[in-house]
């Protein structure tokens, strides 16, 4: 049996920019290690200084290559980055398909920049049940600018607002994305949109019709206003108008009281889902037992309901 990790340590070490000691608590944290506790109480203190951006969009309009590109010009402004790239889940291992992402390897030699790819598990927002946990850890380690890039499933990668306190969504044209962040409901969790690919025929076309359905939307005089930006990620052109409009976001949510709101909502949704997973793994040692299936009896004999069988099976929790 291997020795039980000294947390403090790695922590110490994470702090002076080790790279392997920042792995070794997200691996923790990702493993759902008997000493995940112990390193979420270890990081607390050093944590609530980092930026977390987002970025989500449909398969194909080049996140990573804009990840990427965000992670040069944010290293050029003397900022450190975290990047965590949320990947499909291996059926057969549930490791993370895609690896370290070897399209980011530029970074790979740079200290200030920490790239780790994080299995989705199934989980249907396109986010770990981890990924707060591993925000954590590399916000204790230094990170001033944090990126989050989701699977790209669709109508769940929602969820990604629910993390950052700036979400990037990147569109591109001739892919219809238009209508399809419409249905999906991103024009609503949108901050900054960006329309990568602009090299193409359609993107003016793009920006014109995605600028007047977000106008469409009713917001208060004071409300932030999602800039549209286009960029194409494979030359590095537009990142800058990127990384000006994330820094003008921040300074808006900062004046408006919002950030502080965001991390609250954050932190209430991050204490639930513990407190759920809680419930859960309790809830896991009760299948087997013989009460969960008299209570199950007596639902299909019409004895009792669902609900008043349930409230008797959180009084024995």
């Amino acid at each position: 049996m291997p020795a039980p990790p000294d947390v403090d340590d790695l922590v110490a070490r994470a702090r002076e920019g080790q790279a392997r000691a920042v792995a070794r608590l997200i691996s923790l944290v990702e493993d759902t290690s008997p000493a995940l506790r112990e390193v979420a109480a270890a990081v607390a203190p050093h944590t609530g200084r980092a930026q977390v951006v987002g970025l989500t969009g449909a398969p194909g309009v080049g996140k990573s290559t804009s990840t990427s590109a965000l992670v040069t010009a944010l290293r050029e402004a003397g900022r450190t980055v975290g990047v965590l790239a949320i990947d499909p889940s291996s059926p057969f291992s549930g490791g993370a398909l895609l690896g370290d992402r070897v399209r980011m390897g530029d970074h790979a030699t740079d200290p200030g920049v920490f790239i780790r790819s994080m299995a989705s598990r199934g989980h249907l927002g396109g986010l770990s049940w981890a990924t707060p946990q591993a925000l954590r850890v590399l916000d204790a380690a230094g990170c001033d600018v944090i990126l989050v890039e989701t699977v790209g499933v669709g109508q769940s990668e929602v969820e990604i607002s629910h993390l950052a306190d700036t979400t990037l969504v990147l569109l591109a044209p001739g892919m219809g994305d238009g209508i399809q962040a419409a249905k999906a409901g991103i024009l609503e969790v949108g901050d900054v949109f960006v329309i990568n690919k602009a090299d193409r025929d359609g993107a003016t076309t793009t920006r014109r019709e995605l600028r007047s359905v977000l106008s469409l939307a009713e917001r208060p005089e004071e409300a932030w206003k999602p800039p549209i930006v286009l960029t194409t990620a494979t030359r590095g052109e537009g990142v800058d108008d990127v990384v000006a409009e994330i820094e003008r976001h921040r300074e808006h949510l900062e004046a408006s009281g919002e950030l502080a709101v965001r991390r609250l909502r954050r932190t209430r949704r991050e204490i639930e889902a513990v407190a759920i997973a809680a419930v859960q793994d309790r809830f896991g040692h009760l299948r087997g037992d013989d009460r969960l299936d008299s209570l199950a009896e007596q639902v299909v004999a019409g004895e009792s309901d669902p609900f008043a069988a349930a409230d008797r099976l959180l009084d024995r929790l």
